[in-house]
């Protein structure tokens, strides 16, 4: 019998918890879609409450979304002390989302109830068993999370374990210890801890546990030895203080070391443009260094090792780095990345010969872009552009001939921005100028302006999201940048929105190349 584990993903909220890090909407959104493509069993979508409206946004849009695989997660605690479940706020915004999982946490050491809560031990029970009962009757799935449960057992076993059988009672469909401290349990003592658990109660167990002596990861798997069937963490390893446990190598862990079966093998093989991308959306720099998806990964850089790597790959690496998207990298020949790029090639054209002319310059055309600083993987219609106009496969329907960009601070004090533009279609020259909100948006509108009247389908287009990355910070004010935006097509909902690229010292011609092969993917679409 096949041996299987569930994702449980807080990227989305733990994530987010990061310092340094802020997903917006259209970020949670985009980063829950490629979630859902990878195979992920549950996507937490967030905290719902007024005092946040994005998370509270996300669940209303997600109502409204087809989901592949994925079960949204709405997240909260128990109900507040000497109150009732269907009374509390909180759980009755819970249950608002109409999320078809919700989680909810409780606590399970004792100095939590009695210094935190300030209540007794006998009412946390209550508030636990009481909460879970009630979400119970109103979610498909209620997931209970076990805050500070290694904490609390280390300190009064019989009362940790007291707060998992009242959310047993309660009709728990998982209980989930957490090391939430992040340094109360090595792998060992976690690994004991949880198999105790598993064997006197008979709800299924998950493992939800955070980086603070950097063996979360180890914890996570050690949990799963002694019988958790649920993981619980961050692509990338996002989230407070030093982090969550990084689902980014706990799912290679368990599929390819300990023969768990997680997603597909083709689903598994985009776990590097998954990583990615989040970190393409999250505006953070990808660790080079990440086991399994990071550049260096299966990087060899000249001597014995290259030598032992062409004769024999598994002589220096613990996996074939394509089972993961990744590619070997011979840094002193420079030879990286070609498989991938050839998949996306012969997905576009499925008759095109492997060493054909016009497939080795799309090869050299991605190669000298990455060196500047692109990254398609977060920016499919870019490249999707570049290797059809190398394939003959799409003709520009339009020239720019050129541009100015003003930007006026007048004695008011009012910033104006102006944008103005020169472009041909066909054989008829078309000037436009428009204003914005700063240089970017005015060029956005200048494009539209000159381009929807040859062009009227582009009237659905919206620009939905745009970030700038300074790629060289050393530089200063000269740095390379790196624009990525996202558009959405209102004239095909049925379709997921679409990202471009753009790079260059200048963040206006950044920005415009970006800006151009938004309009041009939109018109190859049509």
């Amino acid at each position: 019998m096949e041996k299987r584990v569930f994702i449980y993903d807080t990227t989305l909220r733990d994530g987010n918890q990061a310092k340094g890090l802020s997903f917006s909407l259209e970020d949670k959104l985009t980063i829950a879609r490629k979630l859902d493509s990878f195979g992920v069993d549950y996507i937490e979508g967030g905290w719902p409450n007024p005092t946040n409206p994005t998370d509270m946004e996300f669940f209303v849009r997600a109502r409204a979304m087809k989901w592949k695989h994925a079960k949204i997660a709405a997240f909260g605690s128990t109900c507040r002390p000497n109150g009732k479940p269907e009374e509390d706020a909180g759980l009755g915004y819970l249950v608002g989302t109409q999320a078809p999982v919700i989680t909810i946490f409780g606590k399970s050491w004792d100095l939590h109830v009695t210094e935190v809560l300030r209540t007794t031990l006998e009412e946390n029970l209550r508030m636990i068993r009481e909460s879970v009962a009630f979400l119970k009757k109103n979610a498909s799935e209620v997931v209970y999370d076990a805050e500070h449960f290694f904490d609390g057992y280390k300190a009064n076993p019989q009362y940790a374990l007291s707060t998992l059988r009242a959310a047993q009672e309660g009709g728990a469909d998982c209980l989930v210890l957490c090391d939430t401290n992040g340094g109360m349990a090595l792998s060992w003592e976690l690994e004991e801890i949880t198999a105790l658990v598993s064997r006197v109660l008979k709800t299924p167990l998950g493992i939800h546990v955070h980086n603070d002596t950097g063996v979360a990861v180890a914890n996570s798997l050690a949990a799963v030895r002694a019988g958790a069937v649920q993981v619980q963490g961050v692509f990338n390893g996002y989230g407070e203080r030093c982090g969550n446990a990084n689902l980014t190598v706990i799912v290679p862990d368990l599929q390819l070391k300990m023969g768990y079966r997680l997603v597909s093998d083709e689903q598994l093989k985009e776990l590097r443009g998954l990583s990615l991308s989040i970190s393409e959306v999250a505006n953070l720099s990808d660790d080079i260094r990440q086991p399994y998806v990071g550049e260096a990964a299966f990087a060899h850089k000249g001597g014995a090792h290259v030598d032992g790597v062409m004769k024999v790959s598994r002589s220096f690496e613990h996996i074939d780095p394509a089972l993961v998207g990744n590619a070997r990298d011979f840094i002193v020949s420079n030879q990286s990345g070609s498989s991938l790029i050839w998949d996306k090639i012969h997905a576009i054209a499925p008759n095109v010969d492997k060493r054909s002319p016009e497939v080795a310059a799309i090869l050299a055309d991605v190669k000298h872009k990455e060196d500047e600083g692109y990254h398609f993987e977060l920016a499919d219609a870019s490249f999707q552009l570049l290797a059809r106009r190398h394939l003959g496969l799409f003709q520009d329907r339009f020239e720019f001939l050129g541009f100015r960009s003003i930007e006026e601070k007048r004695e008011n004090g009012d910033l104006h921005s102006e944008f103005t533009l020169k472009l041909k279609v066909g054989d008829k020259i078309e000037h436009a100028a428009a204003g914005g909100n700063g240089p970017v948006d005015a060029m956005n509108a200048a494009m539209l302006k000159a381009l929807t009247r040859f062009f009227p389908t582009l009237q659905s287009l919206e620009l939905i999201d745009f970030k700038v990355r300074v790629l060289d910070t050393g530089k200063g004010t000269g740095a390379t940048v790196r624009v990525w935006t996202r558009y959405l097509d209102h004239a095909h909902p049925e379709q997921e929105p679409y990202g471009t690229i753009g790079v260059s010292t200048n963040i206006i011609e950044a920005s415009w190349r970006a800006l151009m092969d938004g309009i041009h993917y939109k018109l190859m679409r049509e």
